[in-house]
């Protein structure tokens, strides 16, 4: 149940869950218990007011692993010239070490501190990215929805990355951290249609019927990149000023916002689902085995478009990277800098 109001974003779905939206001042509380000791972003949900259940959330991160912990493939040439930033000390990345993430998903380093915009270039350089096959890509500064400008840099090559991609990132002179790009899924939203097409590995396999955010309320717009899931999260609308239009545990929560979008089960999709737009601004699927399939399907870094909405979701809100064009992507880094996977 995301919600949005006319402008302002909020999260939810009619009697479901929490909505992905932008109050103004206000932000709905997420009580995550496994998802807040996972993620080493703090990426609270503002939309369907969240609150996850015992359950495990799927995008773990953390301080990067000292390279003694892991045999290193990073790139052995010298370090650069510039002396080591001390914010790299604190820095916290959010894919976990082994993971296998989805092609969507951006390497995101964070800082406790803004980083001052004179050391910003030096940080880019300290933060190596060395992949196999190559793939260029560049890091490029996101003012995140719950920092300050200056806490956070992503990295991102200038499209998708290619599936089976092997990624080493360094952060600093010691720690250093593996991870790898599985299969290629999108699931593409068309609010009009009320449907959402699945594509894996560039073959559109499966079409869902769903439900979308109500006129006022309207789901985001543009390309969005899957953070986390948690099988029940518990949506409040008193936590997005809606007052107590729904609360209660929603089941398959697939987190696609900071501001609180979701794709999740709602049972208003059981009877509106291809034929109306009912929620607060989540993506409602039946629960007739619908929802739980899409949820066991997805990993994190698996991309959600959605067409035939209205405002587009900014970078900073969840990983809403891929809304900026390459030239628009590179304006926003220190050294303006593109490497070749090194």
């Amino acid at each position: 149940m995301s919600t949005h109001a006319p402008r302002t974003r909020i999260p939810h779905d009619p009697p479901a869950h929490p909505a992905p939206g932008r109050p103004p001042g206000r932000r709905p509380k997420a009580v995550a218990g496994a998802l807040a000791a996972a993620c080493a972003l703090v990426l609270a949900a503002t939309g369907c007011a969240a609150t996850t259940s015992a359950a495990t959330s799927t995008a773990a991160t953390g301080p990067a692993a000292p390279s003694g912990a892991h045999p290193s493939t990073a790139s052995a040439s010298a370090a650069p010239a510039v002396p080591e930033p001390a914010a790299l000390a604190d820095a916290k990345v959010n894919v976990a070490e082994g993971a296998t993430v989805g092609v969507g998903m951006p390497i995101s380093v964070t800082f406790p501190r803004p980083v001052p915009r004179a050391e910003r270039a030096a940080v880019e350089h300290w933060l190596g990215v060395r992949t196999e096959p190559a793939v260029t890509g560049a890091w490029s500064w996101v003012k995140d929805r719950n920092l300050l400008d200056g806490q956070r840099v992503d990295y991102r090559p200038p499209a998708y990355w290619k599936p089976g991609t092997r990624v080493t990132l360094r952060v600093g002179g010691q720690a250093v951290r593996h991870f790898s790009i599985g299969r290629s899924l999108t699931a593409t939203v068309d609010v009009r249609t009320h449907t959402m097409t699945v594509t894996e590995d560039g073959r559109p396999d499966t079409r869902i019927p769903v439900i979308a955010g109500r006129p006022g309320l309207d789901t985001w717009n543009g390309t969005m990149v899957v953070m986390d899931k948690q099988p029940k999260v518990y949506m409040d609308s008193r936590t997005v000023g809606l007052g107590d239009a729904y609360h209660g545990y929603y089941a398959w929560a697939v987190h696609t916002t900071t501001s609180g979008t979701y794709v999740h089960q709602n049972p208003n999709a059981d009877t509106y689902a291809g034929r109306a737009n009912v929620t607060h601004g989540c993506v409602g699927l039946a629960t007739d085995g619908t929802a739980e399939r899409f949820y066991r399907r997805v990993i994190p870094g698996d991309v959600i478009r959605v067409t035939g909405s209205k405002d587009t979701v900014e970078a900073g809100n969840g990983y809403g990277d891929w809304n900026l064009t390459w030239s628009e992507w590179l304006a926003h880094s220190a050294t303006r800098h593109a490497d070749g996977g090194r």
